[in-house]
């Protein structure tokens, strides 16, 4: 057999190997590496290339060593989950840079971290203050973990005292021109409503290039042509907005009346009507 295809044919069955190996390190192979996963990573390449570009060397003996290399960091990962003293060896601890608003310098120096290094990592979390910091955690992956003073960090809904209507993640109904069927389902919806809510924006299934649907049944959609523009959800801001013109309609309707049983009818409907609009407001908000 020529060399050529010698290569070739060692080239695809390596890396065939290598993938599934990778695959069953988990994800955190390719995201979080210790010590242990970033040697392997390495050697496992080594052997890779040796034994494609060269046509005399052993294969068996490649797939063996790949063997080896792939169970070391498998191994070290399945005790690091059984002992968290095991696994502080393996993957380290955290080390605090800064504590109460104030840098740890030895805590720097033990990592070898300058302070330029310190003030880029904390750039990197849009800090650019150190006195803007309360807390920061070098974790053993090498990110910086910051938690900013309560005084700059950004106000939430419950700072404000503001009820929010939970919600879970959207789902992508549509990609590529193609219906998921699947996604449609997690959300309770079908292909009828798909198609009755792209007819009121007069858009095919086939010129959606993605297409995405949240908790409340709106549809947001990119087209292929990004000349055409395609209008918002408006579903549940003019619910809203036709409740609250309901509510004052009721209230000018008990201004306008001499009856005094109507009146009345129509001051309850109005307080009821309130208090629906107050109950949903954060779900059509």
């Amino acid at each position: 057999m020529p060399d050529w295809i010698m290569i070739i044919l060692r080239s695809l069955t390596l890396v065939a190997i290598l993938f599934f190996m990778t695959k069953w390190l988990g994800a955190k192979q390719m995201s979080q590496l210790n010590v242990f996963e970033y040697i392997s990573g390495i050697v496992l390449g080594g052997i890779v290339a040796i034994h494609t570009i060269d046509p005399n060397s052993n294969l068996i003996y490649g797939i063996l060593a790949m063997v080896i290399w792939f169970l070391v960091p498998f191994t070290v990962e399945f005790l690091s989950l059984k002992s968290k003293s095991f696994r502080n060896f393996t993957e380290g601890k955290s080390t605090v840079f800064i504590q109460d608003g104030k840098i740890m310098e030895d805590n720097l120096k033990k990592e070898g971290y300058s302070t330029d290094d310190l003030l880029a990592k904390l750039r990197d979390n849009n800090v650019f203050l150190t006195s803007d910091v309360e807390f920061a955690l070098l974790e053993p992956s090498g990110t910086l973990s910051v938690l900013p003073k309560k005084e700059n960090r950004p106000l939430t809904a419950k700072d404000l005292g503001i009820k929010l209507a939970p919600e879970k993640e959207p789902q992508t109904v549509i990609m590529d021109g193609k219906v998921l069927l699947e996604p449609l389902a997690n959300l309770n919806l079908n292909t009828n409503w798909l198609e009755t809510e792209l007819d009121k924006i007069n858009v095919s299934i086939e010129n959606v290039f993605l297409g995405q649907a949240d908790t409340n049944g709106q549809l947001t959609v990119d087209l292929y042509d990004d000349k055409l523009a395609v209008p918002s959800p408006s579903e549940l801001p003019l619910l809203l907005a036709t409740m609250k013109k309901s509510q004052a309609d009721l209230e000018l309707f008990a201004l306008a009346t001499e009856n005094e049983n109507a009146k009345q009818m129509y001051e309850k409907n109005s307080k009821k009507m309130q208090q629906a609009i107050d109950m949903v407001s954060p779900y059509l908000s």
